[in-house]
């Protein structure tokens, strides 16, 4: 499923990218490797091996461009396609060293930035670590669409797109999701939670 990126720039940048301008090449890896970074990190600890992957994404749609989707949702596509090379890779081999790959249903982190300013606060900040644990102990799936939904923004057919799912399914893994959190944890922090990531 792919869907046209609600971003006019974004769309000129792909578009020059498949039209094979280098400096859209240039442009769209550096404008998007923090993003592919931080959700690569979500599947491995290797930070190497994730700069690598994506460095090897980045070729790979270079080489493939004249084939790729001109209409695709540029964010999207971008974190779907890294998240099956990723996966290719736990399935086929172990890193460098010997040490064994994260098996893809047991490893998904979720780390809040003390960037943000909303965790500045050291009370806000004991909240946030807590709503944390919470998040890091639901299973995978749905830590990675709580992921993509509440810290990327991500729509449920985009989050579909990323996970290779049905939107029902991305639904689902969601409302089970919050449904737990609002079991485990006080209302004012579900507010809190809430309001910060739903509006």
């Amino acid at each position: 499923m792919n869907s046209t990126s609600p971003f006019p720039e974004d769309r000129v940048l792909w578009q020059d990218f498949l039209a094979g301008e280098v400096r859209a090449f240039e442009k769209l890896m550096s404008d998007n490797f923090r993003l592919l970074f931080r959700y690569g990190s979500k599947f491995s600890k290797d930070r190497e091996l994730v700069k690598d992957s994506i460095q090897d994404l980045f070729l790979i749609l270079w080489e493939k461009r004249d084939n790729l989707n001109p209409d695709a949702a540029v964010k999207p596509y971008l974190m779907a396609s890294l998240r099956r090379l990723m996966h290719r890779q736990v399935s086929s081999r172990t890193w460098v060293g010997g040490e064994a790959l994260q098996e893809e249903d047991d490893y998904f982190e979720i780390e809040f930035s003390v960037e943000d300013d909303y965790i500045r606060n050291e009370a806000t900040h004991s909240r946030t670590h807590h709503l944390q644990k919470l998040i890091n102990a639901l299973p995978r799936r749905q830590k990675e669409v709580v992921y993509l939904k509440f810290f990327q923004e991500l729509s449920r057919e985009q989050i579909a797109e990323v996970m290779g799912v049905s939107p029902q399914t991305v639904s689902n893994l969601l409302q089970i999701a919050i449904r737990h959190l609002k079991t485990h944890w006080k209302a004012e922090f579900l507010i809190f939670f809430l309001l910060h990531f739903l509006f």
